[in-house]
């Protein structure tokens, strides 16, 4: 039988990313270790949200339902805004590959140019996410009612601009006759919740009371999303209340004086888009993988750093260019399967 020689190498050898092991260097290979764990630990959190929905699927929300909005537009454009943001992160990815090339090259313009494009493609999605969150904390303008037989239900439609309030009654900061043109959506949700507003007038945290100059609200229809005594969440059918009934039944609602009737946005204990788990498993995953790609943003700004020092050239490679570039293409493969899981499905 022939005998098999084996070979003792030394460390150099052994890590030096030439020839073994897997023709690749100790720096990368560790960097594929945490990517694979980080990987697991996305899946764990992905699975759970899985089995989660599965439990409600029926009151779960609809994401072109509750992603609608554009800055400066308002409402009325399903998942544009989304779309747009993870354009932009595969286009960075994109930039991060061509900056990696680039390195390979020993061009050091060719990788100060590509990582600038990715660290601006990445400032643009942490901000872009922090839009969606404000948005998504603050609710719609209609927010989720409960109905005088214990239901609840999202509303649609047509939202009269809030024009002002007339002070009727003064308060510690306003006076009398005074109109008031600022914060107006705010204040409307904030007295809503209190229980405050009445028969078209709003109290004011300060004791003002005044009158809501709006213009009337149209299209409207109620959408039960958890049963009550009469109306009932159904598995093949959505239960909707349109026209004058349900104007009626929402105004009743917000007129009621009682607190929490009406629910606008969404914390970890409440929630107007559907079952509050759906906001706590959106606020978790999506900010831990915010925080991901904020902390690579962080580590281009500081590979790009050493880069324009000449650090890399002088090393004779860009292997720290390649090894963040493995990051940044695991977060973008990450928000392929958020995007997929919490706006698509």
């Amino acid at each position: 039988m022939a005998e098999h020689a084996s070979t003792q190498l030394d460390n150099a050898t052994l890590w030096g990313g030439k020839i073994s092991p897997f023709s690749t260097s100790y720096g990368k290979l560790m960097m594929w270790f945490f990517l694979v764990s980080d990987a697991l630990t996305f899946g764990g959190l992905l699975i759970a949200y899985g089995f989660t929905r599965h439990d409600a699927q029926d009151a779960w929300p609809i994401g072109e339902e509750t992603f609608n909005s554009l800055p400066f537009l308002g409402h009325g454009y399903p998942l544009i805004y989304v779309a747009l943001m993870t354009f932009i992160l595969i286009v960075s990815s994109v930039t991060m590959v061509l900056a990696v090339e680039a390195g390979h090259r020993m061009d050091k313009k060719g990788v100060l140019k590509w990582m600038v494009a990715t660290i601006i493609g990445g400032f643009f999605f942490v901000g872009s996410q922090a839009w969606e969150w404000y948005h998504f904390i603050h609710g719609s303008e209609f927010g989720k009612v409960e109905l005088a037989d214990g239901s609840r239900a999202i509303v649609k439609g047509h939202f009269g601009e809030i024009k002002n309030f007339t002070v009727v009654k003064s308060g510690k900061h306003h006076k009398k006759g005074e109109v008031i043109t600022d914060d107006l959506m705010h204040t409307f949700q904030h007295a809503v919740v209190a229980g405050d507003v009445e028969n078209g007038m709003i109290h004011l945290h300060d004791g003002t009371i005044a009158k809501i100059n709006k213009e009337k609200c149209h299209e409207m229809k109620l959408i039960i999303k958890e049963s009550g005594a009469i109306y009932k969440l159904q598995k093949k059918k959505q239960t909707i209340i349109e026209g004058a009934k349900a104007e009626k039944m929402y105004w009743e609602a917000i007129n009621s004086g009682t607190a929490n009737r009406v629910i606008y946005g969404a914390n970890l204990q409440a929630n107007e888009y559907g079952p509050v788990q759906y906001g706590q498993f959106f606020f978790f995953i999506t900010g831990f993988h915010g925080f991901h790609v904020f902390s690579g943003v962080i580590i281009n700004i500081l590979i790009f750093l050493g880069v324009a020092r000449g650090t890399n050239h002088k090393r004779g490679h860009y292997e720290m260019v390649e090894k963040t570039g493995l990051y940044w293409h695991f977060v973008d493969l990450v928000w392929v399967f958020v995007f997929t899981f919490f706006y698509l499905v």
